[in-house]
């Protein structure tokens, strides 16, 4: 079947010499991976390696046969140039980091339009915008709405936030954050895109993306921790 929809690139992976398997998170199918033969030959102008840089938004016409195997392009372009990511050392790393981070918890190989909604907007204020310090993990917290995870605030004024159960309880457990880690956490829930970025200091939003990690791996089967972590801690050290 033809397809012609938009597309936000989760990985791509180098195939013998000159081609790439590339895995995206299409707006019409959820989840699906291409292969791009001579991906690295002048020849195909349209399939130019660019295209296929962390969270790239394209807009793909493809050949979907549904049958469990890779698919194929057959024709590409940008469906939003990037003003700054990828010029921007501090940008390009947390993009790496969360193409990394939603390419381990994005399981749905169906359409799911409002999280692809979310990303395309997310990701366009992000490159858009300069003060972004804390982009990295309202993203994290706001795509657990979409990945059914994200915690319950029904018990919000209770001082532990259980990361196994994802709520807030009055009494302290071996699952439990800290009542500090907990404080911490709320204030995270509260913020904005657009929010006072200087409302954390480094070691507190180092603090908050070991715990989002921490809540990832518990409630996503077979979540792995970004390889790029190490390098996203030495940007914001």
């Amino acid at each position: 079947m033809l397809i012609k929809t938009k597309a936000i690139v989760l990985s791509s992976l180098k195939y013998q010499e000159k081609s790439l398997i590339v895995k995206c998170f299409t707006e019409s199918d959820g989840l699906k991976s291409y292969f791009v033969p001579s991906a690295y030959s002048n020849k195909k102008v349209n399939q130019k390696i660019a295209y296929f840089q962390p969270l790239t938004i394209i807009e793909i016409e493809a050949n979907h046969k549904n049958k469990g195997t890779l698919e194929h392009f057959k024709e590409i372009r940008l469906a939003h140039s990037y003003y700054s990511i990828n010029t921007d050392i501090v940008k390009s790393t947390i993009v790496i980091f969360l193409s990394e981070i939603l390419h381990h918890a994005i399981k749905e190989e169906e359409k799911n339009q409002s999280l692809f909604s979310f990303l395309e907007t997310a990701l366009l204020w992000f490159d858009t915008h300069q003060e972004t310090t804390n982009f990295h993990l309202i993203l994290m917290m706001e795509v657990t709405k979409y990945l059914g995870f994200y915690p319950d605030l029904t018990e919000l004024d209770f001082p532990y936030f259980d990361i196994k159960e994802g709520l807030f309880t009055p009494f302290q457990s071996i699952n439990s954050l800290t009542e500090h880690e907990t404080h911490l956490f709320k204030r995270l829930l509260q913020l904005k895109f657009d929010s006072d970025q200087k409302i954390f200091a480094g070691i507190e939003r180092q603090l908050l993306l070991k715990i989002l990690l921490d809540f990832y791996t518990l409630h996503l089967d077979g979540f792995k921790k970004p390889k790029s972590l190490e390098v996203l801690k030495e940007v914001f050290s």
